[in-house]
């Protein structure tokens, strides 16, 4: 029976299981969305026992599904939303409060007084990070001060805290191991990039308790196995990787200097610096890209709150779209020259401006204007925050020749065409797309050895269409400077 993997990509709007040949194709899929919780304007949370309910649902279809058609699980990757924050506890692993997901803007005022008291610089250093909001270390210092006792269990060692992948790793393992890996822990403001460990100075600062925190492994490591009961036998969790991390796996941008975009809930831009720490000068983040092996990847990164949220918002909040897949035909009925831009900042802005106040708005409208406007606008709007992201990145003298994108937006053949004309840059599209969940397989089956290293999978990527930048494209001048004007506005509203 030839060998497969399941990785369990669990997102910011739905669980994934999706499981791979060792090849890299598809054997089987499956999904399930959860709701999203937003208690106050710019609070964003989550039930982490449906995370958990939706993650064990489709990794048992998918699992039952491929194993059906002849298949053997090997192996199971684990990918996750970063910075999303869970509080457990560790007897029975039972959350004692809903997830804070990484788009929640409740501890701004506390990033404030912490950039107030000059902290700023040494969170910088270590981390690589901003002070930010959208990061851990406030998430889950709100939680142990808001969440009744939680202070008191958590210094008697019976509460644990975790991103999602640490959460789900206890529940698969019947809480036997509190672990992550080296790329979640990078997202927390609490964990020096430099050093590789959590850092007793970033503890204080945010007044954090090592107690309650995992060990960290590298990205290909033995993170434990199921409990028995879970897939009918014990299957070890060999690979673990945040999201866009995995996606630069699954992109294999190993080399030095690749650099991929990612289009799902948010958008976020990868480029592999190699061994090297580089700080951008920006407003850029520098991140673990992977560890493997007790050898850390470095990459910079631009990090955008909402892109495949706002055509989510589109559908399910103002109705103008029955399906996602709706906005290319529409957005291809408005005129070039429509005059509507969206600023999309339903939760803030983040890179290169890291606003936290900042709340969308839709400007140039008309008596003409229609859905097609609106849908355009909003698909534009993510490709002008991307041109944001790879201006910030010239600056700090990085020049990419071409781009990987994958995640659900760049399926859109329209999108993809417009990103290439505003980056005026070559765009790569992959066979395979789902390439976050992919990254996460390859992290597992490098870990069981199935595959014998980069070149293995290198070997597997493929380019489905390269969209090439229209030479004839006019405007783009024109379309930018109203882009930061609107941007400009929003800013000033708020």
């Amino acid at each position: 029976m030839p060998d497969c993997i399941l990785a369990m990509d669990q997102g910011t709007t739905s669980s994934r299981a999706i499981v791979f040949d060792l090849k890299g194709d598809i054997i089987a899929v499956s999904q399930q969305e959860f709701r999203q919780i937003f208690p106050a304007d710019g609070w964003v949370e989550h039930d982490a026992n449906e995370i958990w309910d939706t993650s064990l649902k489709t990794a048992q279809a998918a699992f039952t599904e491929a194993e059906a058609k002849g298949y053997t699980v090997k192996a199971i990757g684990i990918t996750n939303q970063r910075e999303t924050s869970v509080l457990w506890e560790r007897d029975g692993v039972k959350p004692v409060h809903n997830a804070i997901v990484w788009q929640d803007r409740r501890t701004a005022n506390v990033c404030r007084s912490l950039k107030d008291a000059g902290h700023k610089a040494e969170i910088q250093d270590k981390t690589g990070l901003l002070l930010d909001p959208y990061f851990s270390a406030t998430k889950l210092a709100w939680l142990l001060d808001n969440v009744s006792g939680a202070r008191k269990a958590a210094d008697a060692g019976t509460l644990a805290w975790g991103t999602i992948d640490s959460f789900l790793i206890a529940k698969l393992t019947g809480g036997k191991r509190h672990v992550t890996d080296a790329t979640n822990a990078s997202r927390t403001s609490l964990f020096n990039i430099r050093t590789q460990e959590w850092d007793d100075s970033l503890l204080k600062i945010f007044g954090v308790p090592e107690s309650v925190l995992p060990d960290v492994l590298d990205s290909c490591a033995d993170f434990g196995e199921t409990t028995p009961d879970l897939f009918g036998r014990a299957i070890p969790i060999l690979g673990v990787a945040g999201d866009q991390q995995a996606a630069t796996v699954g992109q294999c941008c190993f080399d030095e200097g690749a650099i991929k975009s990612t289009y799902g809930t948010g958008c976020f831009v990868l480029m592999n610096t190699g061994k090297s720490f580089v700080p951008s000068k920006n407003r850029l983040l520098t991140t673990v890209a992977y560890r493997i092996g007790g050898e850390t990847t470095y990459a910079l990164e631009g990090s955008i709150f909402i892109a495949g949220a706002a055509v989510q918002w589109l559908r399910d909040g103002i109705k103008i779209l029955d399906h996602a897949r709706d906005s290319e035909a529409l957005a291809r009925q408005a005129a070039d020259d429509h005059g509507v831009y969206m600023v999309p900042a339903f939760t803030g802005l983040g890179a290169p401006y890291w606003d936290p106040d900042v709340r969308a708005a839709l400007f140039g409208m008309t008596r003409g204007t229609g859905r097609a406007e609106v849908v355009r606008a909003t698909l534009e709007s993510v490709c002008f925050q991307t041109h944001d992201l790879f201006s910030a990145m010239a600056e700090d003298g990085i020049s990419p020749t071409v781009l990987r994108v994958d995640g659900g937006m760049v399926a859109n053949d329209w999108m993809a065409q417009r990103l290439a004309d505003l980056l005026a840059l070559p765009v790569d599209r992959p066979k395979v797309m789902e390439t976050t969940a992919l990254g996460a397989a390859y992290l597992a089956g490098l870990q069981a050895g199935l595959y014998s290293g980069f070149n293995d999978l290198t070997a597997q990527w493929q380019c489905e269409q390269r969209f090439d930048p229209d030479s004839g494209f006019e405007g783009r001048g024109k379309m930018l400077a109203k882009w930061h004007k609107a941007v400009a506005a929003a800013r000033s509203f708020a």
